[in-house]
């Protein structure tokens, strides 16, 4: 059974695969800091020869 909505961005296929909706979107990127800080640090842990196989971050603010 096929999902009602694109499990990339949550619409309704039925909307977002009209023809008529063909140039109706707008997309908005969005930095989350947190996150970018995160992706960073295991860049630099990765580059430096870290094993990142189960790794996990826990970010906190200050």
């Amino acid at each position: 059974m096929e999902a009602d909505t694109c499990p990339d961005c949550g619409q309704s296929w039925q909307d977002a695969t009209a023809p008529g909706s063909e140039g109706a979107w707008t997309a908005h990127i969005t930095r989350c800091h947190a996150c970018a800080t995160a992706a960073r640090t295991v860049a630099q842990f990765e580059s430096q020869g870290g094993d990142t196989r189960g790794l996990h971050v826990h970010v906190t603010r200050g």
